[in-house]
């Protein structure tokens, strides 16, 4: 039996999973406490002990390292790349080491490429969240200082819409899909034949407001807050992605506390919830527009897609623009070992991350 290992590092965990093909064989989170990461004097000292980790849990379910058939990581904060699954490579890496945007997923490389040059396989991403698509006139933001970036839930985005068109017997390049990501942040892609042509920069928190980030504000009272002497640039940036959106009106990033609330005779959760619902609305009937009207399908996923009441209440405000199908969760590590087994079955060609030009 070959195995597909699947890696996601997270600031305090490293989520990791054995694949049989499609099948899950074993999922596991392994917990890393601030006090012992803090204990390593370098960042390679602390990738090194999560890939010793890694390679006990695959000890613990008694997988030799020589049946690993592929090793799939999450893609971090690199460079722009069109969609697809990479060769994690030297060119890789050093991006990923030298970003100065910081995320725990930009390790998950490393530990992978680690692991797959021990087991003489190789290691892959596939779909990180810099997946950048976007059509010339969605750059345009309305000042050149500020062009518009796509740094979105790609991964899951493009997996579940594929996992629709695999389901109704069409290829994903023949559909226009207007799928939604509703999780800690929300985006929202227009799928025009296979390329994300518009979404909403989600890591920043721009468009509808979520469960912890502020969406778009009105950009005048932001500037004058950040002149005015009253907040540090962190809790400036506090206000728009953490401690945002849900967060900032209720005290809570738990959705499902909320929304049970709502339900239950809050009114003030209800108001918040209904303004969510609107906001997120609006941004996916707005992109009517980059699929020039013509829209097969609008997929719901990500956390909130399992509340019931909540995607009914956002239904109502887009079924007239096409069908609604509901895909509830963020399951990267079946995204990524969906990816990987697509490469095993040679269904898709891995590409050379240093061959990508923007």
């Amino acid at each position: 039996m070959q195995y597909i290992l699947v890696i996601n590092p997270g600031s305090t965990s490293t989520k990791v999973a054995i694949y049989e093909g499609e099948k899950e064989y074993k999922v596991k989170t392994l917990r890393h406490s601030i006090e012992e990461l803090q204990g390593f004097p370098s960042e390679e000292d602390q990738l090194q002990y999560r890939k010793e980790k890694v390679v006990e849990f695959l000890k613990e379910e008694q997988i030799d390292i020589s049946t690993l058939a592929i090793v799939m990581a999450r893609g971090g904060l690199s460079k722009p790349i069109e969609s697809g699954v990479y060769l994690v490579d030297e060119n890789l890496l050093h991006d990923l080491k030298e970003t100065p945007r910081k995320h725990a997923s930009n390790w998950a490389a490393k530990i992978a490429f680690d692991i797959a040059k021990e087991a003489e396989v190789n290691a892959y991403i596939a779909d990180p969240v810099v997946v950048d698509e976007l059509s010339d006139i969605a750059r345009i933001s309305g000042h050149p200082k500020f062009p518009r970036i796509s740094v979105f839930h790609a991964l899951n985005q493009k997996a579940v819409a594929k996992t629709y068109a695999n389901r109704i017997g069409k290829d994903y390049k023949d559909l226009n899909l207007i799928v939604t990501h509703m999780g800690g942040g929300v985006s929202v892609g227009a799928h025009l034949k296979g390329k994300v042509v518009d979404v909403n920069q989600a890591l920043d928190g721009d468009g509808p407001f979520s469960p912890e980030r502020s969406g778009t504000l009105p950009v005048g009272d932001v500037v004058r807050a950040a002149f005015s002497g009253a907040y540090t640039q962190q809790e400036m940036i506090s206000m728009l992605v953490g401690k945002g959106g849900m967060s900032a009106y209720l005290n809570t990033i738990d959705a499902k506390e909320v929304i049970d609330a709502a339900q239950n005779g809050d009114t003030k959760a209800e108001q918040i919830m209904q303004a969510m619902i609107y906001q997120i609305a609006k941004s996916i009937n707005s992109l009517v527009v980059p699929l020039n009207n013509e829209v097969d399908a609008i997929i719901l996923t990500g956390g909130l897609a399992y509340g019931q009441w909540f995607t009914s209440e956002l239904e109502k405000f887009v079924k007239h623009i096409a069908p609604v199908e509901i895909h509830p969760g963020e399951d990267e590590m079946w995204a990524l070992a969906f990816n990987g087994y697509q490469v095993i079955k040679k269904k898709v060609t891995p590409k050379e991350y240093g061959n990508t030009e923007y």
